[in-house]
């Protein structure tokens, strides 16, 4: 629909009434037509003069010649219309088409415009009479003579006006701009020249002699209703003009008008960064056209020409200086700043209720509640709907009572009609007592139009009465309700009709000559008659002032109701100055992306304008919005200076709390609502300087960095005041933003880390919830604790954001009540100034007058950017001495200085001052070569040297802390994760062993929400790990950051903001051989790394380095032994952990110091780690074995006692054994025998002395018993006799070789040459020379190697002897001799890497007693890999081979024992903790290595009970028989010519302490197993430390001498000789005495506990029920016998517990569903079992014997009843009153645990 008029003729005048057509594109053109010959008409009648003049010869001008046709510098001649040449050869101008319509066809030429006559000085300027050059008109009207003046006002400001000397013509009466009376500044920066014919002016920078603002470039026209002055510009960066949306905030130059109503402001910038500003202070209807020049031209229907020029060094000093004339900005209230929400028609006071609460209850922070007309009676103003906002003034207490505020919108519009109830509507009836009214064009009769509530009148605010009676019914109004704010609309004047109701009078002021390209191109649009009549002037005047005065009145309104407070006022409509009275929003938005980019040039053009208090309708006002928009939306409004959420009637709600208080649109809205309101001191201090100064709040990049030319078009980010940089997404679906970053030092706001960025555009990161949020280096910020409200004005803090040692940083803070008027002024404020240099901070008092802000204080300063270590810091407060201060951190990944519990309140003077060192933690050697570190060596390699003090064990020789070997390039962040290219630096001069890589990918992958991997030869172990990423943004634990300068990488816990992992590290190399990543670690606590012996769980982090290379190495402090485990733990000081594997399997030593931090080298492969974020122990070891597989479930029977020792002579002794163990009644599972048992060692034979081992094997199996042999990899190759092994595996070719040839590699190892006498005295290494055969390692990686092993395992099950495990021995795999038999391998290189780890046998090559490392290997895919890069996988590639072997050979689960293992290799196996020593320490150590190799993912792993290495003492094996009962793998075993060990060799009393301990071992059995299914389905510990249940308590992080089976079962083990009591720590749980099933009555606390030597300390954990057996000799017996339960009630008389129960030997009984699965659950007196699964019942295994209730209340118990199966019945028990313990018998009743 478009609007056209209609024409009646009456009494002489034109009359025209709105009518409404629907108009065909042809019509329009003719319509278009018709309105310009009634205009022509129109100045006719009213003028007398012809609408054109006549053109004489003289008056034509000259057209430039075609090619001297500067196009781009053509001043349009016919600006009203589609040219014609007829009419240009009229007007006197030159017509010459174009084609491009845009480009004027019709332009002036040198005959227009004004020659300057009598120029002449004045005190404050020059005066210049100007006539008009005789040429055509353009609108008729010319005025001929007109007078030029200028004022050289300040040294910065001139002014220039041009006005009628003949009549007085319209100039705005500006509140602050006043008629200048003083004389002409001194030293101006400027220059003001008048150039004579035609007249010209010209205004230049004097310093410089740029011509800022020169009006040669076309004519001025001066006529009565159209005046026109063009002026040529210095570059093309032009902002302001305003209001309008601009696409950007530099101004598009093609040839674009822009119409304005109201003010206009023209900062500038010339090249050098030197800025400028124009102001045409005019209210009349204008435009202004831009072309390309860039030229600007103002075309202006009224009033005068009155322009100011304002010079700057930046454009920010322009801003100032402007605001400096018009009027600086209002202080706004505290309150002014917080979140505000308002909705138009919430229909119901009850919605706006909800509305309220539903935010409230989401934690969102939130100040103002806003209700828009809805809440009025039919849209009166002054009213308020008694029925649907019944309630009303009550609701505002309930807002004030909870710290917030209400706002109430007021349009001016008035109704005429009467209240809804027929009474009087007495605000429009004392408005018109008072003749308040804007007047028809008589100057008596109130102009009626129609608006809101229906026909209206409007407020004259420009008349003194009006302002009165405007503030009066305000303060009536507010007597019903109590407001706290007005938001003023609809005040540009609007109404609905065009007009007024009669319409408008056809006369020269509604319709002008000459109409700017406004709305309709109808002067009365939308609005009210031009004619109208005002106190000021006419409508035609002072249309545009109408917002500007409502304002002012609306101030005064404000002070009669909330006397001396300044309250809030927020105007849609403004003009030059308003910001000294209002805020403003941007108007009726729409919910799109592209509004809501666009705000942000609003938003920065008003700060231009002087209205700071600025924003726009956040989420939109019209449309649906969307969740992701309103997210990001609000993200953006968190930072528009007003912050409001609005939207329109008709359409869904967008508050934050609309879409789900755990919505992600709530999370981020609340976090960053939560921002803004911490940093509300550093935004009110903000206020403050715009106020006093005029400063921006909101700010442009080019007002900061104006010499950084790249920062001039940037308008898609901004800043608050000069140091918060504001990125925020506009894109739809976007998580990468290109930003620009302004030369400057910045830190990321939430993390406090320095970014590398300065001066370049970065793809910046951020994911769905977050915005870019950077602090720029060189500024201290204020900022608070935040609340919900700003009532909360508390703990106030101070953020210094550093930039070096000897550069200062400074800043400010202002601080008054918030809310009362004229503080300032009244001096009831406080000043600080901020500045910080040399490590020293300066809090300085400038002006304390508020005695209650003195009880606030600056309790945290926060320091980022100080890169070493702060050691110390002092304080000093009033000048008072100097003190130390104690409460402070420094986190060195953040380099963040952190200072709290200050007490410094304000009014006070106060210094912090802090010392940095370079500490010695901080070193990362540079020398870890096995050959020792010089000062020559050192500086040889390019590194610092320092001699360290006696004791000190940190490096003498270190990197530089600036160390940086790779550059980064081309950062890719995605929604999977992160990838970027490193170059080698050729700047850095370290040469550290073997050849650099020069370019290196780095990925990062965010494979799980809580699992990500960041990553040359891979290692060829599968992981569980998805195809592709599973995690998402908002789920996600962490994140992660590519750090640059040094390179690193930087992996954050996003929950608390804790670095976890930092590798921006000095020392980061990636050579061919040598490999070198250090991390920082966010605590001293770190678990894991092996296979290697060390003194405590917990790693000593005291500069200790350990190698990782399996070796047949016995355990030995700092050894390295036979497994290889790349994987740690570490624990966060907020009880966090998180775990990191890195997937190599070169050999690699680790370095720990003090930092705390951590260095990996390694001499070949890939970095390649996987990070666990947890976040508890016990849920990260999960989420490790998920990755790497969750270990083997064992079968039942190896939970049982085994017994084993290498040395057995014949069966005879393996018998003896037998029957003593069997005679002692001791339970005992498995026999074992080790090599003895095979002809000559050699694997699949039975030696002549054990030629009767099968049928024993057989006997003991009868009778329940177990059998596992041992097999060694290394097969003889030097049998005289047929040996199907080696002969089937040459055939297969399945032997490690020599590269490129079919050579095998020979070792030596176990089997005898044949035919030789065995001397037993011989030493290894004699008898390696002397009787060992030549023996060959299969490769277990080739597919026919596994074919091979299974059918020689297979073949002796069924034609030599039964077993029922294997354990495979020697398999790191070893050998007798270095390398080969000749001792000699091939490549120097490989066996002696440039750097060789710390291993055992540094010297003697990684070929020691092993193969030599070029030997060939050949993976499963045909690819061949070098033994060097897969010697740590050899134990690793034999298990599966063996564990598919022997199920396939026996049929069923069966067991594997592995000695060498790697990552992943519990899928498959358990593991002996290696041939340790029968002395105590290797004891107690056997502890840290279960709790190990539960991390690693081996639950089913123990020590040689009793040790295998010297003979046992009895007291040593009593103790260790104690805790070997409760290793989860419990074998007795040692070695030859030591003394027989097992329990029955000892004496009877032993045999009896032996037999009492198993017992209790198997009677928890089904315990035990379930704990073992539990790990097997979803991973986690059995062997489980303490701090994994009680990770709250921190001596539980030190603790190694205790340990939990599962959750719920504590062992205190006695580890010293001759003692009788042991200390425990006792968690804070209830605990019961196993023994006795007593309370012990003690938690969180360490505890002596009495420990005879024939006893352990036992313990339950209450609240769990743990499932029980009665025990037998073997557990084929044990599972025949009758169940319990041990019920341990916690405090709140509730516990639980489960029972795993198969038949304990079937291949993969969990996978196919097998097993039954039993839940039972404690409820004070109520004991249920619940059947999760049953797919296994056997009810001869599962019958329900009794029930232990351990600590019920003391209440004597009268009955007990069983419910099962439908049935109740009352069953037997006892009781123990005294110790709170009662028994359940079952023994009559025929009851499974199952049932």
């Amino acid at each position: 629909m478009v609007s056209a008029t209609s024409r009646t003729q009456a009494e002489g005048e034109w009359q025209y009434e709105g009518e409404h057509v629907t108009l065909t594109a042809k019509f329009n053109v003719i319509v278009s037509k018709l309105t310009i010959i009634a205009i022509a008409l129109i100045v006719v009648l009213a003028t007398k003069t012809p609408a054109v003049e006549e053109i004489s010869d003289s008056t034509r001008g000259t057209c430039p010649s075609v090619l001297n046709d500067p196009i781009n510098q053509r001043i349009n001649c016919i600006p009203e219309r589609s040219p014609t040449q007829t009419l240009c050869a009229a007007r006197g101008c030159c017509w010459r088409p174009w084609n491009d319509s845009v480009i004027p066809w019709c332009f002036f030429v040198n005959n227009h415009g004004y020659n300057a006559e009598k120029v002449t000085s004045t005190n404050a300027g020059v005066e210049a009479k100007l006539k008009r050059k005789a040429s055509p008109t353009l609108f008729g009207n010319d005025i001929n003579s007109v007078l030029l003046t200028t004022q050289s006002q300040t040294r910065n400001r001139v002014r220039f006006k041009i006005t009628d000397p003949n009549n007085r013509r319209y100039e705005v009466p500006h509140q602050f701009v006043k008629e200048f009376s003083g004389t002409a500044a001194s030293d101006p920066l400027y220059n003001v020249e008048v150039i004579h014919d035609p007249f010209s002016i010209k205004i230049s920078r004097r310093s410089n002699s740029k011509i800022l603002f020169d009006t040669s470039i076309g004519p001025l026209v001066y006529s009565d209703q159209y005046l026109q002055i063009s002026a040529r510009l210095p570059n093309e960066y032009i902002y302001g003009l305003g209001e309008h949306i601009h696409k950007r905030f530099r101004h598009d130059l093609y040839w674009k008008t822009w119409p304005i109503f109201t003010r206009d402001q023209l900062p500038g910038d010339d090249t050098s960064g030197k800025s400028f500003g124009v102001f045409l202070m005019n209210s009349n209807a204008m435009e202004i056209f831009i072309q390309p020049t860039p030229i600007v031209t103002y075309r202006v229907i009224g009033g005068i020409l009155d322009f100011y020029i304002f010079l700057g060094d930046t454009p920010e000093q322009v801003v100032q200086q402007y605001q400096e004339l018009i009027g600086r900005p209002a202080m706004p209230a505290y309150w002014n700043l917080g979140f505000q929400l308002s909705r138009w028609n919430y229909k119901t006071l009850d919605v706006v209720k909800a509305v309220v609460q539903r935010n409230r209850d989401a934690g969102i922070p939130f100040d103002t509640q806003i209700t828009d007309i809805d809440y009025m009676e039919d849209k009166k103003i002054f009213t308020y709907d008694q029925v649907t906002f019944n309630g009303l003034p009550e609701f505002v207490q309930d807002l004030h009572a909870h710290g917030q505020k209400y706002v109430i919108i007021l349009d001016p519009a008035v109704s005429i009609e009467k209240r809804a109830n027929g009474a009087a509507y007495e605000s429009y009836d004392r408005g018109t007592a008072q003749k308040v009214w804007v007047n028809e064009s008589d100057g008596t009769t109130a102009i009626i139009g129609e608006v809101w509530p229906g026909l209206t009148v409007y407020p004259d605010f420009t008349n003194p009465s009006c302002i009165e009676w405007w503030a009066n019914e305000c303060y009536l109004f507010h007597q019903q309700v109590n407001y706290d704010g007005l938001w003023i609309d609809m005040n540009e004047v609007s109404s609905f009709v065009q007009g007024s109701k009669k319409g408008c009078s056809a006369n020269n002021l509604n319709y002008p000559p000459f109409t700017p390209d406004i709305l309709d191109k109808l002067m009365y649009s939308k609005t009210i008659c031009m004619d109208a009549m005002q106190y000021w002037g006419k409508q035609y005047d002072v249309h545009s002032l109408y917002g500007y005065s409502m304002s002012i009145a609306t101030e005064k309104a404000i002070e009669k109701v909330l006397p001396n407070k300044r309250s809030f006022i927020l105007t849609r409509s403004t003009f030059a100055g308003s910001g000294s009275h209002s805020a403003h929003w941007l108007g009726d938005n729409t919910a799109s992306w592209e509004q809501m980019e666009w705000s942000i040039t609003g938003m920065l053009e008003f700060g231009l304008f002087g209205i700071p208090l600025v924003g726009a309708d956040i989420c939109g006002f019209v449309a649906e919005t969307t969740e992701e928009l309103c997210r990001r939306w609000m993200q953006l409004g968190a930072f528009y200076p007003y912050a409001r959420n609005h939207n329109a009637d008709g359409y869904e709600h967008q508050d934050p709390a609309f879409f789900g208080k755990d919505s992600l649109l709530v999370k981020s809205s609340k976090h960053y609502l939560n921002i803004r309101y911490a940093l509300l001191p550093f935004l009110y201090t903000l206020f403050y300087k715009a106020h006093m100064f005029g400063e921006t709040v909101a700010r442009p990049f080019l007002h900061e960095f104006y010499e950084d030319t790249n920062s001039w078009i940037e308008d898609t980010q901004f800043l608050w005041g000069p140091s918060l940089l504001i990125t925020p997404v506009l894109r739809q679906g976007a998580e990468t933003v290109s930003a620009y970053i302004p030369d400057a030092t910045w830190y990321d706001f939430e993390t406090g880390v320095k970014k590398p960025w300065r001066k370049q555009r970065v793809d910046m990161q951020l994911p769905a919830d977050k915005i870019g949020l950077h602090l720029r280096g060189g500024y201290i910020i204020p900022f608070q604790q935040p609340a919900v409200t700003t009532t909360a004005r508390r703990n106030l803090k101070i953020l210094v954001l550093h930039l070096a040692k000897f550069i200062l940083a400074k800043g400010d803070f202002f601080w008054d009540d918030g809310e009362s008027k004229d503080t300032i002024q009244k001096g009831n404020y406080i000043l600080y100034t901020f500045s910080v240099s040399n490590n020293k901070l300066d809090i300085t008092c400038m002006h304390s007058s508020y005695p209650e802000g003195t009880a606030l204080a600056f309790e945290t300063i926060k320091v980022l950017g100080l890169i070493n270590t702060v050691t110390e810091v002092s304080v000093i407060e009033d000048n008072q001495p100097l003190r130390a201060h104690y409460n402070f951190s420094y986190d060195a990944s953040n380099q963040i200085l952190l200072i709290h519990n200050l007490t410094f309140n304000l009014g006070g003077n106060f210094t912090v001052q802090w010392d940095q060192t370079f500490l010695e933690v901080e070193k990362f050697t540079c020398y870890p070569d096995s050959n020792t570190a010089t000062k020559e060596r050192c500086e040889e390699r390019g590194c610092l040297w320092q001699t360290v003090h006696l004791g000190s064990k940190a490096p003498e020789c270190y990197f530089p802390k600036e160390d940086n070997s790779y550059l980064v390039h081309s950062t890719q962040y995605s929604s999977v994760g992160i990838t970027a290219d490193l170059q080698l630096n050729t700047a850095n001069r370290i040469k550290l062993p073997s050849d650099s890589i020069s370019s290196l990918r780095v990925e990062v992958k965010y494979h799980k929400d809580d699992m990500l991997q960041f990553k040359r030869y891979e290692v060829p172990v599968p992981l569980n790990i998805p195809n592709t990423p599973t995690s998402t943004y908002e789920t996600r634990l962490y994140d992660v950051e590519i750090k640059e300068n040094p390179f690193g990488i930087q992996i954050r816990r996003r929950s608390t903001r804790r670095v976890i992992w930092d590798s921006r590290l000095p020392g980061f190399a990636f050579n061919n051989q040598f490999i070198q990543i250090s991390t920082r670690l966010p605590s001293e606590y770190v678990y894991g790394f092996g296979e290697m012996e060390h003194t405590t769980f917990k790693r000593d982090l005291n500069w200790h380095t350990w190698g990782m290379f399996t070796r047949d190495q016995p355990p030995g402090y700092k050894l390295n032994s036979y497994g290889f485990h790349p994987y740690y733990m570490a624990l966060e000081d907020e009880n966090n952990a998180h775990g990191v594997l890195l997937l190599n399997s070169n050999a690699m030593d680790v370095t720990f110091q003090p930092m705390p931090a951590l260095t990996y080298r390694m001499i070949g492969g890939i970095l390649d780690f996987y990070m666990f974020l947890g976040p508890s122990p016990e849920v990260t070891t999960k989420q490790y074995h998920e990755v790497i597989g969750q270990p083997v479930m064992p079968p039942y029977w190896a939970l049982g006692f085994q017994l084993c020792r290498y040395g057995y002579r014949n069966t005879s002794q393996v018998e003896e054994v037998y029957n003593d163990m069997v005679a002692a009644q001791i339970p005992y599972d498995v026999q074992y025998t080790d090599i003895d048992y095979m002809e000559r060692q050699l694997d699949f034979t039975i030696d002549d002395e054990f030629h009767d081992l099968p049928q024993f094997v057989d006997k003991i199996r009868s009778e329940g018993m177990r059998y596992i042999i041992i097999l060694d990899p290394a097969i003889s190759g030097n049998e005289t006799k047929p040996y199907p092994a080696f002969e089937r595996g040459q055939e297969k070719d399945v032997f490690v070789k020599w590269p490129n040839t079919s050579d095998i590699c020979w070792a030596k190892v176990w089997p005898d040459l044949p035919n030789v006498t065995i001397d037993e005295s011989l030493t290894e290494d004699e008898a390696a020379n002397a009787i060992k055969a030549h023996a060959a390692f299969p490769d277990f990686f080739r597919n026919s190697t596994a074919e091979w092993w299974a059918r020689e395992i297979i073949d002796f099950y069924n034609n030599q002897m039964k077993f029922d495990g294997l354990w495979i021995d020697m398999n790191e795999p070893s050998s007798f001799v270095n390398g080969t038999t000749t001792n000699q391998c091939r490549n120097a290189e490989l066996n002696y890497p440039p750097y060789f780890p710390e291993l055992t046998k540094r010297t003697d090559g990684l070929h020691f007693r092993t193969v030599c490392m070029e030997t060939e290997q050949i993976l499963s895919d045909g690819s061949s890999v070098l033994h060097y890069d897969v010697h740590n996988l050899y134990g690793w590639s034999q298990l599966k081979p063996t564990y598919d072997a022997l199920q396939k050979a026996t049929g069923k689960r069966g067991i594997i024992i592995s000695r060498s293992t790697y990552p992943s290799a519990g899928r498959w196996s358990g593991h002996w903790l290696g041939d340790n020593y029968a002395t105590w320490d290797n004891l107690e150590k056997s502890i840290i290595g279960m709790m190990e190799f539960s991390l690693f993912g081996m639950s089913y792993t123990g020590a040689d009970i009793c040790g295998f290495f010297n003979n046992s003492e009895y007291q040593l094996c009593a103790r260790w028989m104690q805790l070997g009962a409760f290793y989860p793998y419990a074998r007795n075993h040692n070695s030859a010519f030591t003394r027989r060990q097992d329990p029955a060799s000892w004496n009877k009393t032993f045999s009896a302490m032996s037999r009492d301990i198993l017992n209790i071992r198997y009677t928890l059995l089904p315990y035990f197993y379930t704990q073992m299914y539990e790990i097997h389905a979803h991973g986690g510990t059995v062997i489980r430390p303490l701090l994994h249940e009680f990770l709250n308590e921190k001596p539980t992080w030190d603790i190694f001498k205790q340990f939990l089976w599962g959750p719920a079962f504590m062992v205190t083990p006695v580890l010293e000789p001759y003692v009788d009591t042991v200390e425990g720590y006792v968690p804070n749980a209830r605990w019961f005495d196993y023994h006795t099933g007593k309370d012990i009555g003690v938690r969180e606390t360490f505890h002596t506990f009495a420990a005879p030597l024939y006893e352990i300390n036992l313990h339950v954990r209450g609240g769990y029920i743990l499932p029980c057996q009665e025990p037998a000799n073997n557990t084929f017996y044990s599972r025949q016998n009758y169940m319990k339960l041990i019920v341990a009630a916690d405090d709140n008389q509730m516990a639980q517990g489960s029972l795993f129960w198969d038949d304990g030997e079937t291949i993969d009984t969990y996978e196919r569903d097998l097993y039954s699965l039993v839940q039972f659950n404690l409820n004070k007196t109520i004991l249920t079992s619940t059947i999760l699964k049953n797919g296994y019942i056997n009810r001869n295994e599962m019958r329900l014997g009794y029930i232990h209730i351990w600590g019920k209340e003391k209440m004597r118990v009268s009955e007990v009843t069983l419910t099962h199966n439908g049935n109740k019945e009352s069953v037997n028990f006892t009781e123990d009153p005294n110790l709170e313990v009662f028994h359940i018998l079952f023994l009559m009743y025929v009851t499974t645990i199952s049932d």
